[in-house]
């Protein structure tokens, strides 16, 4: 449960940390800026923190009381940041150092979840080019390959013959982490935010993309989002279920958003969980808060809250 804040001095003074040194630097710092500037219309003492290089260093030369953490992809939503707070003893919003660990990294969160038989795409770890015939063999085409541990879409292929599959492979490992082919699913694309162990209204995308990638997530003026989603009651409810059961699995608190695929019979497949979503004008969460009643400045109130009385 988590604990509610009633005034802004309860939660002294909040670094707001965002950039990073991944991939995703220019949206994190769209996102903290967003953050930052809704803390301060509440009233909290918050100060933004560029994190370039050293975390240690850029807190200890500041005395905080806690972390509002918006550093998305590695070294923020990876369990870095995380262990870090752990060690320091500052308490930061989200999930801990397993979980987060755990969603960074999407082949372990499949691997999670097929244990728990949550719903997800089969897939295929490429290392070698011998993975890449047997991948062709068992999942057949199209396909489309993902970086492990990249957020926003980075890196991210579809494939539709073996000379496709390679130059994806090939542009997926410059990213410094595992590969995967997973296969395609043709129907339509779902978010499911999280907010205090409660779902929020699915938003359904739709994109002239060949799918929601990168250009679509943060440049396109094409991309549409539909809330309500288009869903029967009683189809959204079922999906917000899995989607809270997917983040449990994990371990994941606080707050999450969590994508999946739909295919044409009406089968979720949950693709993967962001432990840190983005907080920028074109972000899913605020959308899916708004159309819950919650403004953006109410919404990063709340997620502050999940800072308190956890550690």
């Amino acid at each position: 449960m988590i604990k509610r804040a009633s005034q802004a001095a309860e939660f002294g003074r909040v670094a707001v940390v965002m950039g990073g040194t991944a991939a995703e630097r220019e949206i994190s710092l769209k996102s903290g800026t967003a953050v930052l500037a809704a803390l301060r219309r509440k009233g909290v003492d918050a100060a933004g923190l560029d994190i370039h290089g050293n975390l240690f260093e850029s807190l200890q030369s500041r005395e905080f009381d806690r972390v509002f953490n918006i550093i998305h992809g590695r070294g923020g939503e990876d369990g870095v940041l995380q262990g870090a707070m752990e060690t320091l003893g500052i308490p930061y919003t989200g999930s801990g150092v397993l979980a987060s660990a755990l969603a960074m990294d999407k082949l372990r969160t499949k691997l999670c979840w097929k244990g728990a038989e949550v719903p997800t795409p089969r897939w295929i770890v490429l290392e070698t080019e011998a993975d890449l015939s047997r991948c062709v063999e068992l999942l057949g085409f199209p396909l489309i390959v993902k970086p492990a541990a990249e957020g926003s879409s980075i890196g991210m292929s579809r494939a539709e013959r073996r000379v496709e599959l390679e130059d994806a492979w090939r542009q997926a490992a410059q990213y410094a982490c595992a590969v995967f082919a997973e296969a395609w699913v043709d129907g339509a694309e779902y978010t499911v935010a999280i907010l205090d162990d409660e779902p929020l209204p699915l938003i359904r995308l739709e994109t002239p993309n060949t799918f929601y990638d990168f250009d679509a997530k943060y440049r396109a003026s094409t991309t549409r989002y539909h809330c309500p989603s288009g869903l029967v009651e009683s189809e959204e409810q079922a999906i917000q279920r899995l989607a809270l059961h997917a983040c449990r699995v994990l371990g994941v608190r606080g707050w999450a958003r969590v994508d999946l695929l739909v295919d044409r019979s009406g089968n979720p497949a949950l693709i993967e969980v962001n432990t840190v979503p983005g907080m920028t004008d074109h972000s899913l969460v605020p959308m899916a808060a708004k159309a819950a009643g919650i403004d953006f400045d109410d919404l990063v109130w709340r997620i502050l809250e999940t800072s308190l009385g956890q550690r």
